[in-house]
């Protein structure tokens, strides 16, 4: 059985969570790889909705086992608040792994990216301000926190004090705050280790484990590929890697156990926060787009900015993460317009391009070219296959396919489990 990677094709909240529940009631063990609670996941499962930003979407499928990878930096207290709050609602979250290798959001790496992008002023992000990216580079700088450390009071201690040590320094005198207490940090953090202990695991083995027995592990990233940091439209990107290569360093697996890489897209292109995109709108449609396709930030509740599908943009990401499939999301939202555009190229300094630009100058300038598909009026929301489509929906949908480069094998028609069209199965 496949190991399936499931991809953000354009900005995030594309809907992954709605794709990756689909396929879990048949899957075995479901993987966050990258991230951490600056992302966020919503599912409709019977009428309710379910608002995930650390646990993995299979949590809510009682046979599938939900995973946090060594690539993901976890806040403790959000992960507990989140899983009381699926506790009083019945659904069981003791079953959840947790990477030992996994690295820790202390309270002062929040601190810290909330004053450092305040001082960027004009220059900003758009960060969250969850503490993730100071988390990652603590990692990268080689003083980050890890799970396992919670089970060793006096290194942790140590690495908390090591890292405050310069921190307060530039709290204190760049940013005119007050320093932070290591020892408050320490018990903080130790408070949360022997509720964490029994979902402590060497993640790398059980996945290989269960891959090498013909398990199905749907490893699941957070944001999508132009977040990437490295791939994406930089610096206005998260500070890991959710492309598909990333789920084998993010969890502990090589690129041979990965048979399937699933691009989700929405069927017109959302982004949050700062960075350029050139389908933006900022009109009747934009406004429209927002409403009725209820675009509100999962985990930060800000406007996302909306605009028309930008065939460019998801082509590049499925030449990059090799898509198998595409599975489209929100496809009901586009109902009621007489013509629907599609990007299907740019024009920078009165050149055209048909692939994004590698310069991201040139992206910065890029000026859409449309392509106007006829539209539809009638109700998608009940439509269960394919051909129950009308006609000018489906040569949407196939217009689509034939941009991005990769089949479209799912379709949502709504924010409920049940409304999605399967064309192709991914497990198949």
């Amino acid at each position: 059985m496949p190991g399936i990677v499931v991809v953000g094709a354009q900005w995030g909240d594309e809907g992954k969570g709605k794709a990756t529940d689909q396929l879990g009631d048949r899957v075995d063990y479901c993987v966050r790889y990258s991230g951490g609670n600056n992302a966020g996941h919503t599912i409709v499962v019977n009428g309710e909705r379910y608002a995930l930003h650390l646990l993995p979407s299979g949590i809510l499928n009682e046979n599938c086992i939900p995973v946090i990878g060594n690539g993901v930096v976890v806040d403790l207290d959000v992960l507990f608040q989140e899983m009381d709050g699926l506790a009083a609602r019945g659904v069981d979250a003791s079953r959840l792994m947790v990477s030992a290798n996994a690295h820790i959001i202390a309270s002062y790496h929040q601190t810290i990216d909330k004053v450092t992008e305040r001082f960027l002023g004009k220059a900003k992000i758009g960060t969250t301000g969850r503490g993730v990216g100071p988390a990652y580079a603590d990692k990268v700088n080689r003083i980050g926190l890890r799970i396992q450390d919670l089970f060793d009071a006096s290194i942790l201690r140590q690495k908390v004090e090591a890292s405050l040590e310069q921190k307060n320094h530039l709290l204190v005198k760049v940013y005119n705050r007050r320093a932070l207490d290591p020892v408050q940090v320490t018990e903080h953090l130790l408070s949360h280790a022997e509720r964490i202990r029994p979902h402590v695991a060497d993640v790398s083995r059980v996945l290989n484990d269960a891959l090498d027995q013909r398990r199905v592990v749907l490893f699941e990233g957070a944001q999508a590929h132009h977040l990437d940091v490295d791939h994406g439209t930089y610096p206005y990107v998260t500070s890991s890697n959710p492309i598909a290569a990333g789920a084998c360093v993010g969890a502990g697996v090589g690129p041979t156990r990965i048979d399937r890489v699933v691009g989700i897209a929405k069927a017109y292109t959302t982004r949050v926060g700062e960075g350029p995109m050139p389908t933006e709108l900022f009109d009747a449609d934009g406004d429209r787009l927002r409403e009725v396709g209820a675009e509100f930030g999962t985990t930060t509740g800000r406007k996302r900015r909306c605009g028309w599908f930008d065939a460019l943009v998801v082509e590049s990401a499925t030449n990059a993460n090799a898509f198998t499939d595409i599975f489209l999301t929100k496809l009901d939202i586009l109902t009621g317009w007489d013509k629907v555009p599609v990007c299907v190229g740019y024009e920078v300094d009165g050149e055209k391009h048909d692939t994004m630009p590698v310069s991201q100058s040139d992206f910065h300038h890029a000026k859409p070219v449309y392509e106007f598909l006829d539209g539809w009026s009638e109700d998608i929301s009940g439509c269960r296959f394919f051909r129950d489509l009308p006609k000018a929906t489906q040569a949407y949908v196939r217009r689509l396919e034939e941009l991005c480069g990769a089949r479209i094998s799912g379709i949502g028609v709504g924010p409920s489990r049940e409304q999605v069209i399967v064309i192709n199965d991914l497990l198949g």
